[in-house]
């Protein structure tokens, strides 16, 4: 072969790589604005553009009162809770964990319990802060049983943490019928932003600021999916990277389940679905994760309050039925890729 039929190396600029990037990811949080501004417009209160533009009182007192906050509560919850899902992925060192299959919810709500039956006239914060610290006792509680077990693949993951999440499920459902309290149970268990008013959804900045930080530590979180000898060698604090991993994933779940309810999968399928096409670099993912997470919830909020119009299906119960099915594709999936 002569010289002059060899093809010259394509080389690839980094700053043209990251002016692309920023691009497409400019695109994409355009498309989750667009999907909020329909948001706002769709539900059984009369509200248009041209009532808007005319300065119709009840449509402006609409839009401020009840449609904005559940646009803002969405989009904070769907970023926050796919961010979440990947760190926990990191911490457990497996694509198929999510703070809705490990136990992380499940003790949020046995928090919440707990603080409701000894404190019925506790204020959000308090239940928060309750509902936190049983959250990260069951993350840690999960993450200690994967490390004392001697063998891990691909589904014993998931498989250990739904039956960890159901024990503490059947306990919480207990005491709850015992204390008759089943019907608010349910209501922590399904998430539901028709309830998200002005004044009742401003906890939710909380989640919005712990997500920044988890972007600001995408690095660390990196380091500790790679095991802790090798964090170690690299100089850093594994177990103070971990605790700092568990209480951005328990306030996180904490917060959102206080707030509008559990969202069941998110978690799980917004992180896999970005590391398919943006691989993973954690650094990033993580803005990808978030803006495709709050998309994401956006589709499945309008699907809710469009197909049974004017009554509306809880966006838990959405992401269910989607994530359940995306979950089963990707188990499938990988399992003919290992060739079982």
């Amino acid at each position: 072969m002569s010289l002059a039929t060899v093809a010259p190396v394509q080389t690839v600029d980094p700053a043209a790589r990251t002016a692309g990037s920023g691009l497409k990811l400019a695109l994409g949080g355009a498309v989750v604005l667009l999907l909020a501004i329909v948001s706002m417009f769709v539900g059984v209160s009369d509200l248009s553009a041209p009532a808007l533009l005319a300065g119709d009182p009840a449509a402006w007192h609409v839009l401020w009162i009840s449609r904005i906050p559940r646009t803002i509560s969405v989009i904070l919850a769907g970023a926050a809770v796919s961010v979440a899902g990947l760190i926990m992925q990191l911490m457990a060192k497996s694509k198929f964990a999510d703070p809705s299959m490990v136990g992380t919810v499940e003790s949020a709500s046995l928090g919440i319990l707990v603080v409701t039956v000894l404190f019925p006239a506790a204020s959000l914060f308090l239940k928060m802060g309750v509902a936190s610290v049983f959250a990260m006792a069951g993350t840690a509680l999960f993450l200690l049983i994967l490390r004392r077990m001697p063998l891990r693949n691909t589904l014993i993951v998931p498989l250990v943490g739904i039956m960890l999440g159901g024990v503490i499920a059947a306990v919480t459902t207990f005491f709850a019928y015992r204390f008759d309290l089943l019907q608010t149970l349910n209501s922590w268990m399904v998430g539901d932003f028709s309830g998200v008013l002005q004044g009742r959804y401003e906890l939710l900045y909380i989640v919005g600021a712990l997500t920044v930080v988890g972007f600001v530590c995408a690095d660390r979180f990196t380091v500790i999916g790679l095991g802790q000898e090798f964090t170690t060698n690299l100089g850093l604090n594994y177990n103070r990277i971990m605790m700092l991993g568990l209480v951005i994933v328990s306030l996180i779940s904490a917060v959102v389940v206080v707030s509008v309810g559990a969202i069941p999968f998110l978690g799980l399928i917004v992180p896999n679905l970005v590391s398919m096409y943006f691989g993973d670099n954690v650094r990033r993912a993580i803005p990808w994760v978030a803006v495709f997470g709050a998309g994401f919830v956006l589709v499945c909020d309008i699907i809710g309050r469009t197909i049974r119009y004017p009554f509306e299906i809880p966006v838990g119960i959405i992401v269910s039925a989607v994530g359940s099915l995306i979950f089963l594709y990707m188990l499938l999936g990988r399992r003919k890729t290992n060739g079982h």
